[in-house]
């Protein structure tokens, strides 16, 4: 016969006395939380990659479009990509000392190292804030066909032009357009007048078009510069879709952790876990932090080199 102490722990395991798989329940509510984050973005990933076969001769080449490097001229293919994916991951070193110095019940190294994953996310955000910029504005201008086709301008070397250089010349135009902005009249033109330009798809498999092709195609057509959600200079607008919204959505996940990891911060230096005698929330939202990074992992291998 049951005795009421017994009846008693019955309940109390129904109201969260015991730990399943010897876990805490804030932490295991966090694993609950990434594993169902994880399946959100192999959703969208998985989406990116069927997209990407499917228009595959066609795609915008990764290292052709992040070019851009703060303070270096010319082309710097991925530089600028590698160095935030580098930040990022140091950080995340950082907040692995921040919760060891937490076992450890090192307040001051906890404060020091979660200062540093802070700034750590906070640069990674204002990166991509800086290269979201810099696709938006565009680089060299593109013809976009009454299909909604894309296409550049290329010289008789091979080489490709931008519109600063189609209608400046060589010598007085820029490798990018630098923001200014180009119609349709003076690109036709300046097309026209020149016999050695022609037009050519973007990606590995891109057709090439002869010289009339080319002038009759931007006579149809329009010019395009920079990208949005629905015109993309350097290829297919559906990359501009996911990049968009693959890397936005990771970016607020970023923010948003860079949020958590400053009140904890704050929390730290009040003393608030050193009154509790332990530091499980510098471990909890490291869980988090790490799952941050590794996505992005995921994010440069799929958007930047595959």
């Amino acid at each position: 016969m049951s005795s009421n102490a017994d009846l008693i722990q019955d309940t109390n395991h129904w109201g969260g006395g015991s730990r399943p798989m010897g876990a805490r329940y804030g932490k295991l509510m966090m694993w609950f939380f990434l594993l169902s984050d994880a399946l959100t973005f192999s959703g969208f990933l998985t989406a990116y990659g069927l997209m990407r076969f499917k228009y595959e001769s066609t795609w915008p080449i990764a290292e052709n479009v992040f070019t851009h490097f703060p303070g270096l001229e010319g082309d710097q293919p991925l530089l600028y990509v590698a160095l935030m994916t580098f930040i990022l991951i140091m950080s995340s070193v950082t907040m692995v000392l921040a919760v060891n110095a937490g076992e450890k019940m090192k307040r001051g190294a906890v404060t020091n190292w979660m200062l540093w994953t802070i700034v750590g996310g906070l640069i990674f955000v204002g990166s991509q804030a800086w290269e979201w910029y810099h696709f938006i504005m565009g680089d060299t201008g593109a013809v976009e066909t009454t299909r909604q086709e894309i296409l550049h301008v290329y010289n008789a070397d091979g080489e490709r032009l931008s519109f600063s250089q189609i209608v400046h010349g060589m010598e007085e135009g820029h490798a990018s357009n630098h923001g200014e902005i180009f119609s349709k009249t003076e690109v036709l033109a300046s097309l026209k007048a020149n016999g050695a330009l022609y037009l050519k798809e973007p990606g590995k498999a891109g057709r090439t078009f002869t010289h009339a092709e080319s002038v009759a195609y931007l006579e149809a057509g329009d010019v395009v510069q920079g990208a949005n959600m629905i015109h993309n200079e350097y290829g297919r607008k559906q990359f501009a879709n996911f990049f968009f919204f693959i890397t936005g959505f990771h970016g607020f996940h970023v923010f948003s952790g860079v949020v958590i990891n400053f009140v904890i911060f704050y929390n730290v230096l009040l003393g608030t876990y050193e009154r509790r005698g332990h530091y499980r929330m510098v471990e909890k939202v490291g869980l988090y932090w790490h799952f941050v990074d590794l996505v992005w992992v995921f994010v440069f291998t799929f958007f930047y080199l595959v």
